[in-house]
Protein backbone atom coordinates (compact mmCIF):
# COMPACT_ATOMS: atom_id res chain seq x y z
CA UNK A 1 0.00 0.00 0.00
CA UNK A 2 1.52 3.36 -1.14
CA UNK A 3 2.14 5.92 1.76
CA UNK A 4 -0.37 8.94 1.48
CA UNK A 5 0.75 12.59 2.03
CA UNK A 6 -0.92 15.06 3.75
CA UNK A 7 -0.56 18.52 2.50
CA UNK A 8 -0.99 21.23 5.73
CA UNK A 9 -1.22 24.70 4.74
CA UNK A 10 0.30 26.90 6.59
CA UNK A 11 -2.59 29.77 7.95
CA UNK A 12 -1.08 33.37 6.97
CA UNK A 13 -1.02 36.52 9.13
CA UNK A 14 -3.08 39.45 8.37
CA UNK A 15 -5.89 39.97 6.28
CA UNK A 16 -6.53 37.98 2.98
CA UNK A 17 -5.19 40.17 0.01
CA UNK A 18 -7.40 41.74 -2.24
CA UNK A 19 -5.15 41.99 -5.03
CA UNK A 20 -6.63 45.19 -5.86
CA UNK A 21 -5.08 48.81 -6.34
CA UNK A 22 -1.36 49.51 -5.25
CA UNK A 23 0.08 49.25 -2.11
CA UNK A 24 1.70 52.15 -1.07
CA UNK A 25 3.77 52.15 2.36
CA UNK A 26 4.11 55.22 4.67
CA UNK A 27 6.33 55.98 7.24
CA UNK A 28 4.87 58.84 9.58
CA UNK A 29 6.55 60.48 13.02
CA UNK A 30 4.98 59.90 15.86
CA UNK A 31 3.56 63.74 16.25
CA UNK A 32 1.67 63.14 12.28
CA UNK A 33 0.42 59.74 14.15
CA UNK A 34 -1.12 61.31 16.98
CA UNK A 35 -2.57 64.09 14.35
CA UNK A 36 -3.83 61.15 12.38
CA UNK A 37 -5.42 59.57 15.72
CA UNK A 38 -6.69 62.42 16.65
CA UNK A 39 -8.85 63.07 13.33
CA UNK A 40 -9.97 59.64 13.42
CA UNK A 41 -11.18 59.65 16.73
CA UNK A 42 -13.70 62.48 15.68
CA UNK A 43 -15.16 61.02 12.63
CA UNK A 44 -18.35 59.19 13.28
CA UNK A 45 -17.10 55.89 11.43
CA UNK A 46 -14.00 55.35 13.26
CA UNK A 47 -11.92 54.32 10.02
CA UNK A 48 -9.19 52.73 10.40
CA UNK A 49 -5.90 54.33 9.88
CA UNK A 50 -5.31 53.32 6.07
CA UNK A 51 -9.11 54.27 5.70
CA UNK A 52 -8.36 57.24 7.10
CA UNK A 53 -5.48 58.31 4.84
CA UNK A 54 -7.89 57.54 1.89
CA UNK A 55 -10.40 59.82 3.22
CA UNK A 56 -7.90 62.38 3.61
CA UNK A 57 -6.50 62.31 0.50
CA UNK A 58 -9.61 61.98 -1.15
CA UNK A 59 -10.70 65.24 0.23
CA UNK A 60 -7.27 67.34 -0.18
CA UNK A 61 -7.85 65.85 -4.06
CA UNK A 62 -11.43 67.21 -3.86
CA UNK A 63 -12.87 63.91 -4.99
CA UNK A 64 -15.73 61.53 -3.28
CA UNK A 65 -14.94 60.02 -0.16
CA UNK A 66 -13.74 55.92 -0.62
CA UNK A 67 -15.74 53.11 0.88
Amino acid sequence: MAKQETLITKKRRGPAPTGVGTLIGVRMLPDALADLDAWIEKQKDKPTRPQAIRQLVAKALDKPRPK
